[in-house]
């Protein structure tokens, strides 16, 4: 299997690391705008760098297109791709805009092509776990969910200007999620943001800080909660409680809380400070699951649908968290 990879940034390398990994992937290719980026990428992974990306986008050239560039990229190359007949994994999120989303996935249906959008969240043991026992009936009937997503310290200024916002750019993980674990939709938000940190989140209108309430489509309540500045660690977590039994995800020896109880010893591991170390086996499990989809031909397992269900949540939450009032998801709908 021939496959190519666009984008040789952190993510990128590490994507390419995994792929090359991968007893089926005979030949990875990959390319950047800077060549000389990609040829230390092929050189760190065992790769071959293209000289130009186009060369990945020839007919031919490959039989399956993971995408990892910036952002305002996503969108051409998926099409290419999807021009190309070949499946495409693409890094979160589709696009910069709804708009350009909502035409990306108009496309790639028309073509029929098989797009798997990068929320590696749902590859995560955890939620795997998470996601059974709700159809297995272990937790009996659902009645509510709280989810955390907190980063151990703040992104640089240059990140946040083009990042999105906390809702779009953090939170939309936990949207997807969401969606996911429960089976349902999320109908309305109510949702409020803090300034607590640096300057430079309210100069390009953001928060570092968040909450929110979502009302879900059987009239479940969720609640979440974010931090730019988690100074105990990185901490993500999902707590599902139903009439039978809760269930917390993330809740290991590394998870970055202490109990106030006395006597109580856990945690005793030391806090996950960032994400990629948190879910390397999602990433890599992610990755594997492309592979197969590419190899027997299985339908995506996160579409394109799925990432703009995803982003409208986001939207809905930071048009509320402006304009200080719950705001029904179909409000940001095109």
């Amino acid at each position: 299997m021939r496959i190519g990879l666009i984008g040789t940034g952190r993510i990128g390398l590490s994507h390419a690391a995994a792929l090359a990994a991968r007893p089926e992937v005979g030949d990875l290719l990959v390319a950047d705008l800077d060549p000389a980026r990609a040829r230390a990428a092929a050189e760190r992974t065992g790769a071959r760098a293209a000289e130009r990306v186009e060369d990945l986008l020839a007919p031919g050239a490959v039989d399956a297109l993971v995408v990892t560039a910036a952002t305002d990229a996503h969108p051409g190359l998926i099409l290419a791709g999807a021009a190309a007949g070949i499946p495409v994994f693409c890094e979160k999120p589709v696009a910069p805009t709804v708009a350009e989303t909502v035409h990306v996935l108009t496309e790639v249906e028309r073509a029929r092509a098989r797009v798997h959008i990068g929320f590696m969240r749902r590859f995560d043991a955890g939620y795997r776990r998470a996601h059974r026992a709700l159809r297995d009936g272990e937790l009996g009937e659902l009645h509510r969910v709280h989810a955390t997503t907190c980063d151990m310290a703040p992104p640089p200024a240059a990140y946040v200007a083009g990042s999105g916002g906390l809702f779009r750019d953090c939170h939309v993980h936990d949207f997807d999620i969401l969606r996911w674990v429960t089976g349902r939709e999320v109908e309305e938000v109510f949702a409020y943001g803090a300034g607590r940190g640096a300057d430079y989140f309210a100069e390009h209108g953001d928060v570092d800080t968040s909450a929110a309430v979502l009302r879900l489509s059987d009239g479940t309540l969720a609640t979440l909660q974010g931090s730019r500045y988690n100074g105990a660690g990185y901490d993500v977590r999902m707590e599902l409680a139903g009439t039978h039994a809760t269930l917390a995800v993330g809740l290991d020896d590394r998870v970055p809380l202490r109990s106030a109880e006395p006597g109580t010893a856990f945690p005793a591991g030391d806090p996950w400070e960032e994400f990629w170390s948190r879910f390397t086996p999602a990433y890599e499990a992610e990755i594997a699951a492309f592979i197969a989809m590419v190899r027997d031909g299985t339908p995506s397992p996160c579409t394109v649908a799925d990432a703009l269900e995803a982003v409208l949540v986001a939207d809905a939450a930071d048009l509320s968290r402006r304009e200080h009032r719950p705001v029904r998801v179909d409000e940001v709908r095109p």
